[in-house]
């Protein structure tokens, strides 16, 4: 049944050329449940990703350009007074979909930041005491500009726990490029057909849970873990929700590739996506030189891996 997600990816990439890497990234999250941050300038097709997806999957999706008057009730919704029922309406806002685009989420205040996390967390909305549940799937796509761009507020560490993975789409190769230029490797979004349905993903889904993670493969995520809490290099290590997240993101992993079962290398393939939003640099790399690539990739080397 995973072969659907490869047909998910083949609509994708009708708009998104040369970014296999992170559309397997980004489909390994959907399996898992999970929520994916956007980091990169604008302009590279973080917006077109999000849409293919929702049209190739069937799902339902809404896009919030999130500026400084952003309120909460904006995304979560708020109630009205109804003058011909003479009691209050619950009026849902942007959230109450399938996908959720968080359109260049870091320009917007801490507080309309926060109103996400209830959402992220528990995949309902609480307004005035009511409780509102979210239909699954639902999932939240945000992107934002990189750190210290202009009009942008930093994330906070909470909130940027909730996100399975932190994904860049990066600069297209030359050839890429050129052939954006020339138009022939661009088609219409309205190109891309629908290959799933929202009950299809939801059965996958289910299927990824039932993957087996074997002891000696937990054992070895949080000895992961551990290892980014000890280092000097670290003032901040993966957190128990982190171990979590590579666990169930190396489950999509086996499952995006047909396998029933959890291997180290699943685990290696989704460990940098996962945790580099994750740890924090100390002084003492910052002073050496050595960036989150280089002491993620310390830690896959000098943690023994599992046999």
């Amino acid at each position: 049944m995973s072969n659907n997600l490869y047909s998910v990816k083949n609509e994708i990439c009708k708009v998104l050329r040369g970014k296999d890497d992170v559309i397997d990234m980004v489909l390994c999250a959907i399996l898992a449940r999970g929520h994916i941050l956007l980091e990169d300038i604008p302009g590279v097709g973080k917006t077109t990703l999000a849409v293919a997806l929702s049209r190739s999957l069937g799902i339902s999706y809404k896009r919030m350009q999130f500026t400084p008057d952003v309120l909460p009730s904006d995304i979560l919704g708020f109630s009205m007074y109804d003058r011909e029922r003479n009691d209050f309406t619950f009026r849902p806002g942007a959230v109450f979909t399938n996908l959720f685009l968080a359109d260049e989420i870091n320009r917007t205040s801490p507080k309309t930041q926060a109103a996400l996390l209830e959402v992220m967390e528990e995949r309902r909305v609480t307004v005035e005491s009511t409780t509102y549940r979210l239909k699954p799937p639902f999932f939240v796509i945000a992107t934002q500009n990189p750190i210290g761009a202009s009009g942008t507020q930093k994330l906070p560490d909470s909130q940027l726990d909730r996100f399975f993975v932190r994904l860049t789409l990066g600069y297209p190769g030359h050839d890429e490029a050129t052939e954006i230029l020339k138009g022939h490797s661009f088609e219409s979004i309205d190109s891309v057909n629908t290959v799933m349905t929202g009950e299809d993903l939801l059965k996958l889904q289910e299927e990824c849970d039932n993957i087996h993670a074997s002891d000696a493969v937990c054992d070895y995520i949080v000895s992961l873990a551990e290892a980014t809490r000890k280092t000097d290099l670290l003032l901040q290590g993966i957190s128990p929700r982190g171990s979590i997240a590579i666990l169930k993101m190396a489950r999509a992993h086996a499952c995006y590739n047909m396998r029933n079962f959890v291997t180290p290398e699943d685990i290696h393939r989704v460990f940098y996506a996962v945790c580099n939003h994750r740890i924090i640099l100390s002084t003492k790399a910052k002073a050496t030189g050595k960036n989150i690539r280089d002491i993620i990739n310390m830690t896959l080397n000098t943690v023994p891996v599992p046999v």
